[in-house]
This record gives C-alpha cells, sequence and structure tokens, in this order.
C-alpha cells in the first residue's frame, strides 16, 4: 500500500512537539488508535516500544518508520508527523529525526507489511519529497503532500 492510502487527516501532524523517540511513539500510537477500529494506544504502544528495542528504524537523512503488528487492527495504517525539532532516534546515519511515519499492520500481514515499509522507504530516500513533506506549514497541508508524493 502506498503512504496515502496509509493515512487519514487525523493521523497527520505538521511541527509535532515532543522532546524524546519516547514521546514521538506515544504521539503516534494516539494518532494511530483514532484513525483505525479495533486498535488500543496503549497495545500500539507497546508494539512499537518493543520493535525500537530490536534496533532503530532510524533510516536516515532525518527519518523514521517506526513499525509493528498489531493484533486486532482491521487494515494497515500510517501516522504522519513532521518534528518542531529534530530527535535523538538512534538513526543508523547518527543524525536527529525530524521526520516520522509510525505504521501499523494486522498481526497476519506479513506481505503486506513488507511491501508497505519498502515502498516507504522508497520515498523517503527521495530528497524532493522529504523537502515537500518538510515544508508543509499545516497539518493538512503534511496530508496534502503525502497523497500528491504517493501518487507519483
Amino acid at each position: 500500500m502506498q503512504l496515502g492510502e496509509l493515512l487519514t487527516t487525523s493521523a497527520t501532524q505538521q511541527g509535532a512537539d515532543v522532546g524524546s523517540k519516547k514521546r514521538v511513539l506515544e504521539v503516534a500510537s494516539e494518532m494511530l488508535a483514532s484513525s483505525i477500529s479495533g486498535a488500543d494506544a496503549d497495545a500500539i504502544f507497546s508494539g512499537l516500544l518493543n520493535r525500537e528495542r530490536l534496533g532503530s528504524t532510524g533510516l536516515g537523512a532525518g527519518v523514521g518508520i517506526p513499525h509493528c503488528r498489531i493484533s486486532g487492527a482491521s487494515k494497515p495504517a500510517a501516522a504522519l508527523m513532521t518534528l518542531a525539532q529534530p530527535i535523538d532516534f538512534d538513526a543508523i546515519d547518527s543524525k536527529p529525526v525530524d521526520l516520522i511515519c509510525a505504521l501499523i499492520v494486522p498481526d497476519d500481514g506479513d506481505d503486506e507489511h513488507l511491501k508497505t515499509l519498502a515502498g516507504l522507504a522508497e520515498l523517503f530516500s527521495n530528497s524532493d519529497a522529504l523537502s515537500e513533506l518538510r515544508s508543509s506549514t499545516s497539518d493538512l497541508a503534511l496530508f496534502d503532500s503525502a497523497q500528491r508524493l504517493s501518487k507519483g
């Protein structure tokens, strides 16, 4: 699935004021829980945190893609945030992160999970796409940019 298919306006936030990786995961969990039925914010937070303990999901270039499988989730969903201030995310390039795309997939969605992650990694490796997302001035502008970029 493309990013645009996974996002809702309620799961898109420009300029999130968070001070730590843990707080990013909490906010992302709340956004995801509000955008998909059958998902619980505490379960999502626990899943994202447990996945981060296995190894950072910081891709480099200021991008983090925390992700996990969630039992009870009816479909994949994403939350997209730009951060007011970059944070340490233990990224592979050791640079702070200012763009977060959190992803949850149903517990049985192995193939879909991997394909979606690959698509997100490809999108976030495009410097023009990153610039457009980072220059968004509102939640709606960030959502609109994500929709446009995922088409193409």
